[in-house]
């Protein structure tokens, strides 16, 4: 059953918001999954980036998600960046509503990232993420709704944008 599918935002968008000598936004591959059992659909880094300790950046994948009504698209580090480096995602799981897609920035879905390694510790390391390497995935699921008054608003803006 397909409930959704990737497309890559338009090169303004993407050069608006793109790390130095990234991937121009037609070269990136959309995610996939790597194996036919897997859940996650791999996002790659369209840009080398390396992270001291503590550091964080954010990386635009030049990817958006359009899905059906009732799924959202939640992203997770892959996990051997978390097991071997302590690297997470800032928000710790990501979450990419449906009318993200909508969105003034064409759902530009960005991906921010934290080596969450302590710059005081002697284990800590900088760690280099290469162009092209896989460092998050997305999966599907469905969601419910609660009882609540009708919603009316529509979605405009991106990160923090339904906080107001």
């Amino acid at each position: 059953m397909s409930i959704a599918r990737f497309l890559h935002v338009s090169e303004t968008q993407y050069a608006a918001a793109a790390l130095p000598d990234a991937l121009p936004v037609a070269d990136i591959p959309l995610p996939r999954r790597a194996t036919a059992g897997s859940a996650g659909y791999d996002f790659i880094c369209p840009a080398d980036i390396t992270l001291q300790p503590g550091d964080a950046v954010t990386i635009p994948t030049g990817v958006r998600c359009e899905m059906q009504p009732g799924w959202v698209l939640m992203l997770f580090p892959r996990s051997g960046l978390g097991f071997k480096h302590q690297v997470r995602l800032a928000n710790t799981v990501g979450v990419i509503d449906a009318d993200y897609f909508h969105a003034d920035n064409e759902g530009h879905i960005m991906v921010r990232i934290v080596n969450g390694q302590s710059p005081c510790s002697q284990d800590s390391h900088a760690v280099t993420i290469a162009k092209g390497e896989r460092f998050c995935q997305g999966v599907f699921l469905p969601h419910g709704l609660a009882e609540e008054a009708e919603v009316l608003a529509d979605r405009a803006g991106g990160f923090g944008s339904t906080g107001k």
